[in-house]
């Protein structure tokens, strides 16, 4: 059958679409820029009918209407891969929830899990020639979405990039149950964030004279991997590569600086990887139909395997607190949930694992506690009760702050007390020092 044809029996409007979601059925929303729009305006109007409707998703960059309607709580559940300032609130109303998870292991999930998912809702870009709808930058665990899902529903929108790849970027027409045509929004952005602060720019300027040139690069969210990601852009490094989880909008400023050619790359020479990208619109323009950049699944991009294989991996991620063990928190602020586990681990693990890798865990020294109006030490004796551990002790590599940048790896537990509190803000020093002698990881001849 020609593939227009097939196109016009599946397409049906938003309504009839999600008709078929019913009381407990377990509903995949997609990811991030893919996430459901003109379906989910149709699904909100029939939950009020319905009870224990369970959806997944993650990384929201706007609220979906489902979040609105009256008593959320009564009808469904959001269970988040990796959450947002939005999904944060809605823990706060009770109908929201984090799933732990190492996000490169979501593919292997869905194939092999045991719950079922009944219905797939998520946006595409326009089919193409062959029958295949793009999913946009988010090819992620989509593939493996499709492949577990009873229903899909694609809803096309037309201001999707179409992100190319070369495997699990894409789902095909046959496989798809229903079409909707979407009322084509612009896709939802993540803001690139104002200036860098001092602190960002101070902590950016130790870790880029560490990277060589010919270095394959993976930036974590958040203004610090932005600051490094700025001044590489404006540096005299050359050569670059580019293997990450999320493509941000620093990549592009680096790309179009001349920087990114991917020429020393081990696997995948030059080709940009990334399981799925967010931020302005000169990040989709950049990502749409450039060959360069190759949208591929989670499991590939964060396989510790695949990181290990790029010679001179450089990993650069944010953390909320550490403390004098090594213990990195970069989830949640004691038990008030802020992120997810995302890839940071494997990414920590593949970079050292790398021939000439680093990894670099990076924090400002203190910040402004908004309750109490005093400053207080990102660097603690141990971690507040609730706190996540994301990185373990025995993983951490390089510590940056705008104090400094301190390998860890390998040092005993006084010697790695020293390190850590070296880069400590100045004001706190005496008091970490005094934590480390009572909890016996400090010897005397410490302090010089």
């Amino acid at each position: 059958m020609n593939y227009q044809e097939l196109y016009a029996q599946k397409l049906v409007s938003a309504e009839e679409a999600v008709s078929v979601i019913k009381s407990g059925d377990w509903v995949d929303y997609g990811w991030c820029t893919a996430t459901a729009d003109k379906c989910d305006q149709a699904i909100a109007k029939i939950l009020p009918q319905l009870e224990d409707v369970k959806f997944r998703g993650g990384i929201l960059l706007k609220e979906p209407a489902i979040f609105r309607i009256e008593n959320p709580a009564e009808h469904m559940t959001w269970n988040s891969w990796h959450m947002t300032g939005i999904e944060r609130k809605a823990i706060k109303q009770g109908f929201c929830f984090y799933t732990p998870l190492r996000y490169s292991e979501l593919p292997r999930y869905y194939r092999e899990s045991a719950d079922p998912l009944d219905v797939a809702i998520f946006q595409v870009a326009p089919m193409d020639k062959h029958g295949y709808f793009n999913f946009g930058p988010n090819a992620s665990h989509m593939a493996a979405v499709c492949e577990k899902a009873k229903v899909i529903i694609v809803e096309v929108n037309k201001n999707m990039p179409r992100c190319l790849g070369g495997f699990e970027d894409s789902v095909h027409i046959d496989d798809v149950t229903y079409i909707v045509e979407g009322d084509n929004p612009a896709i939802a952005q993540m803001p690139a964030g104002g200036a860098p602060s001092e602190v960002d720019i101070a902590v950016a300027q130790q870790i880029v004279k560490m990277i060589p040139n010919g270095a394959c690069l993976q930036l974590g969210i958040g203004g610090m991997p932005n600051a490094v990601g700025s001044l590489i852009a404006q540096s005299d490094l050359k050569d670059l590569g580019v293997h990450t989880e999320m493509y941000v909008d620093a990549f592009v400023d680096i790309a179009k600086a001349g920087k990114i050619t991917g020429k020393y790359k081990n696997i995948d020479k030059g080709r940009q990887a990334y399981a799925f990208g967010a931020g302005t619109q000169k990040l989709y323009d950049y990502l749409d139909n450039n060959p360069e950049c190759m949208a591929a699944p989670v499991n590939y991009t964060n396989s510790i395997e695949a990181i290990s294989a790029l010679d001179n991996f450089i990993s650069i991620n944010n953390a909320v607190n550490i403390d004098l063990f090594g213990q990195v928190n970069a989830e949640s602020a004691g038990t008030n949930h802020i992120s997810g586990a995302g890839g940071q681990l494997d990414f920590v693990l593949g970079a050292y694992n790398s021939n000439g890798g680093k990894s670099f865990i990076c924090l400002s020294s203190t910040f402004m506690n908004k309750k109490t109006g005093k400053l207080e030490s990102r660097i603690v004796p141990t971690l507040a009760n609730g706190s996540i551990i994301t990185d373990t002790r025995a993983n951490i590599h390089y510590l940056c702050t705008e104090y400094g940048c301190v390998n860890l790896k390998g040092l005993t537990t006084w010697q790695k007390a020293e390190a850590i509190i070296s880069v400590a803000h100045p004001d706190f020093r005496d008091e970490l020092i005094k934590a480390a002698q009572a909890m016996h990881i400090w010897k005397n001849s410490n302090k010089r």
